[in-house]
């Protein structure tokens, strides 16, 4: 069970991590076919549903999905869905995708006691296009 645990958060940290260095990126907006793959891979292995059925959710159902895990992932898991909310919304504008983006960040933030400056700014960004 323990090994079980150490490669959920492992496949979590190694999908924000994907995410992160895709935000950093010159993204042009849509994933090559390859990276798509791949991020449909992990959305499936992450959070057993696709990204259009997690983006149906609300912020309180989501969170209540990652509430429901083992604890020690939480930090880990809203990192990631600031990261997901927050690219999918670069890729595609979306009111809904930035609001659950700084929702998610800024849960991140009150939950793990990090002060983390790129996340910061995202959140400034988010604020101002809503």
């Amino acid at each position: 069970m323990i090994h079980d645990k150490d490669y959920i958060i492992r496949i979590v940290k190694q999908f924000s991590e994907m995410l992160a260095t895709l935000l950093l990126g010159k993204n042009e907006g849509t994933l090559p076919e390859e990276l798509q793959r791949t991020f449909e891979t992990n959305m499936n292995d992450t959070f057993k549903m696709t990204f259009e059925e997690l983006s149906a959710k609300s912020p309180e159902e989501i969170t209540a999905l990652i509430d429901a895990k083992d604890s020690s992932h939480h930090i880990p898991y809203f990192e990631l869905l600031g990261h997901l909310f927050y690219f999918k919304n670069k890729e595609t504008p979306n009111k809904d995708f930035a609001e659950k983006a700084k929702v998610f960040y800024e849960t991140y933030l009150q939950r793990s006691g990090i002060f983390s400056m790129p996340v910061m700014t995202r959140i400034t960004e988010l604020k101002n296009s809503l």
